[in-house]
Formats: C-alpha cells, structure tokens, sequence
C-alpha cells in the first residue's frame, strides 16, 4: 500500500491521489506520464486492431500509404511478413500497457510473468516480420532498410538485457530495459506525425522525385492507359521486356495516389531515424530524472539477490559498477 506523507491542498489533489495510489503509483508526475505514453500506446494499438482483417480492411481501408499492399498480395513471402508482424505486434503493444500497471507487478506476479513471456515471444515473430517487408517498406531505400534493422536490433537487444537483469534479480536494470525497449516501439507512432508533416513541407516545395515500380503504378492507379499517359517510360513494363522498369513520380500529397505514395515514400526513412532519435534521447532523460526510483530497485535487488546467495549481491546484473567504472554500489542505511 502507498503511503503519502504530504498534505492534500485541494479536494481534486486529494481525488487524484486516491487514483494513482489505487493503481500502485506514489508519485502523480509517473501516473500522468503513463497516462500519456501507455494511452497513446494503447489507442494507436486498438486503432489497428481492424487492421488484422488484411483483405477487408488493411489493403482496402487505408490500413496502409497508397501501393504498399502490391508487394503483399501479388507476392507470398512479403503477404506472410505484413501478416506475422501485425498479428504479434498489435497483441504484444496491447499487452505491454498491463506490465507497466505498478499494482498488477505487485499482487498479480505471476500474471506479470506470463504476460511478460508472452509479449517476448511475439515481438521477437514480429521483428522477424518487420525485417522480411523491410525491403519493400515505404519504398524499401536504404534509410527506411536501415531504421528498420536498427528498430529491430534494437528492441531485441533491449528485451535480451531486460531479460538477463531479471534472471540475476537486477530488478532496477530490468525496469531500464523495459523501458527503453518501449519507448524505441513507440517511434512507430511519432514517425507518423514526423512523416505527414514532411510530405507536406516537400510538397510545397515542390521538385522532388521517387523512382517508382511501373506494375506498382499499375496497381494504384488500375489503368495502363493512365500510368502510360503519366508515365510513358513504364511501356517497357506492359510489353514484358523489363518487367522491373521504375518511373519518376513526383512526391506531392495534393496529386494524384502515386504522388502521394511518392511523397511517403520520401519521407519514412528520415521520420524513423528522427523518432528514433526522438525516443532514445527521451527515455534516457526520463531514466536520468527519476535516479529516488531506481535507487529503490536497487535495494529490492539487493535484497532478492542477498537472500538467493548471488554473488555481488546488488550488483549480480548488468551494472555500471560491474561492467563500468562506477565506484562499488553499496546499501544505504535505512
């Protein structure tokens, strides 16, 4: 049960606090911060919970930019990428928000085990789905290849760590990695905002250009005579000599669906470095700024691993005093 030692000023400090106490929080600042990172999480997730319909929605709802379900139903493997990513990912993001509920790690353990198993196992399928579209993904250049393979890296090294720390009873590590690895999915929803508004300010600007795959363009626009009046070069593609033939589209989000695909295609690659940067940048400030939490972690590791005869006890994880040349951490007198 949380404690509170300091006065309640007003009735609605006083409501609130009966709130996040409820929840296990002690603190008001980390219930308003969950608040609003889980509850961004968790919105984006239920908004593309329809995204699972592949054929009734994803491909023909907007689930997706414009031309990006080509590579999913006319080739196989790509169709079983996007599948194994949004059938593991949404249900792991879901999942997620319960391990970060302070009351549910505190009375409900063995639930926050299994939950915790569980989402394990479903990121891991679905970064193994994200790498298979990667190539294909918004255009697939080598900006949006590479920010995937690092979003993927990553969060699995994260999870690996997050995983060993706890396994050692390094309970103040393992919220660290937890947290980090998170907050790095989390660049999922800032690259969104990041890439609209890129496509739009390139737009206006004007002259800029995405080589484009003709039978993609056959697919948007459903017309030869339209993708050949657009884009004469693409007559190679329909008369079968070069079936990979490419067109210049102009990015520009006011034209026509190829120009907007072009546009976001554009933009993806520099939105995932910069939310990723975004992110990365975040949690470790978030981390910085609250060292009264992490050093009660610690002790409860000490504790744990003093009574499980681990070495080091405090310090039996992956600990700057250990891997570091941070002085020996010690327990403080209560």
């Amino acid at each position: 049960m949380v404690v509170s030692s300091q006065s309640s000023p007003n009735v609605f400090v006083r409501y609130a606090r009966k709130v996040y106490h409820g929840v296990g929080f002690s603190q008001g600042y980390n219930f308003v911060l969950f608040t609003i990172f889980g509850g961004a999480l968790l919105g984006f997730t239920l908004a593309r919970l329809q995204y699972l319909n592949f054929n009734g929605v994803f491909c023909t709802q907007g689930g997706t930019a414009p031309g990006e379900c080509y590579w999913y139903t006319q080739f196989p493997k790509y169709k079983v990428g996007i599948l194994l990513h949004l059938s593991t990912i949404l249900p792991a993001a879901f999942l997620a928000i319960y391990q970060f509920i302070p009351v549910i790690r505190h009375k409900f353990l063995l639930f926050h085990r299994i939950n915790g198993w569980t989402i394990v196992v479903l990121v891991l399928i679905s970064n193994a789905g994200a790498i298979v579209i990667a190539p294909h993904t918004f255009g697939g250049d080598l900006s949006a290849q590479t920010g995937i393979g690092t979003l993927v890296l990553m969060t699995t090294i994260g999870l690996a760590l997050a995983i060993y720390n706890v396994k050692r009873l390094q309970i103040d590590q393992h919220r660290a990695w937890m947290l980090r690895t998170w907050f790095y999915f989390g660049t999922i929803i800032t690259l969104r905002l990041i890439m609209f508004s890129g496509t739009a300010i390139i737009s206006a600007l004007g002259g800029y250009y995405v080589p484009m795959e003709c039978g993609k363009l056959d697919y948007m626009m459903e017309d030869r005579n339209s993708v050949l009046a657009a884009y004469p070069d693409c007559m190679s593609y329909y008369n079968n000599t070069d079936p990979s033939k490419r067109a210049l589209v102009q990015a520009d989000v006011n034209g026509s669906i190829a120009q907007v695909a072009a546009g976001l295609n554009m933009t993806f690659g520099m939105a995932l470095w910069l939310a990723l940067l975004i992110h990365a940048i975040g949690v470790e400030t978030y981390l910085q700024l609250t060292p009264r939490e992490s050093q009660r972690l610690r002790h409860v590791s000490y504790e744990k691993q003093l009574e499980a005869g681990l070495k080091q006890p405090g310090s039996a994880g992956l600990t700057a005093d250990r891997v570091g040349d941070a002085h020996a951490w010690q327990p403080t007198k209560s």
